[in-house]
């Protein structure tokens, strides 16, 4: 039995829920709206922005001709193939370079420099390297993703509290220990933040 007070509390999570979802809603209904209404009365070029219309009209086509759910599973696989290769090797990366704090001061300008070069204006030499075909496109993907997600897992490794790895090195842990016991699952939060921004940057790349 729950008291009075709980079931209110529940309520009120509920309507807030209710009230958070409807305003998601709403606000991509109204960007549609908007869309359509400024390519209706020509404030946009639709060569270049389309419109609503327009690109339901071209998923409907796209159905009747059955290529939509193809284009949609290559880029799913695209996107999930990245992903995982970006996740595992962006893991595996940052784990070294807070194993190794050498290696990271090394590393440290490369991957910034890295991280700020256009990956998209790279694409035609992904394409020579790796022919047009999906090779290039996950490539692309793993490019665009795989510097964000170590510096972001390297980041929330280091930041693990200092106090907490002195007291277990003063208990004779080893650094396997620290990283397993302490570090990893300190910065789980931010792994899963990172998987979020993953995921986003691998489709944005395939």
């Amino acid at each position: 039995m729950f008291s009075e007070e709980h079931r209110l509390f529940i309520k009120k999570r509920k309507r807030n829920q209710f009230y958070v979802r409807f305003t998601q809603i709403s606000i991509l209904i109204f960007f549609f709206i908007l869309w359509q209404c400024l390519a209706d009365f020509h404030v946009i070029n639709t060569f270049i922005f389309s419109s609503p219309k327009q690109m339901f009209s071209t998923i409907i086509g796209l159905h009747k001709t059955g290529d939509l759910y193809q284009h949609i599973w290559v880029t799913v696989y695209e996107t999930l193939i990245s992903f995982g290769l970006g996740t595992f090797l962006g893991l595996i990366i940052a784990t070294i370079l807070w194993w190794f704090p050498f290696v990271s001061k090394v590393t440290d300008p490369y991957l910034t420099i890295l991280n700020s070069l256009p990956k998209v204006a790279l694409g035609p030499i992904i394409i020579i390297w790796c022919g047009a075909g999906i090779r290039s496109i996950i490539f692309m993907a793993l490019l665009i993703s795989l510097i964000i997600t170590i510096i972001n897992i390297y980041q929330s490794f280091i930041n693990t509290d200092k106090n907490k790895i002195k007291l277990m090195q003063s208990l004779h842990a080893n650094k396997w220990q620290i990283y397993t016991k302490l570090v990893f699952p300190n910065s789980f939060k931010d792994f899963i933040s990172t998987l979020k921004i993953n995921i986003s940057m691998s489709l944005i790349g395939s």
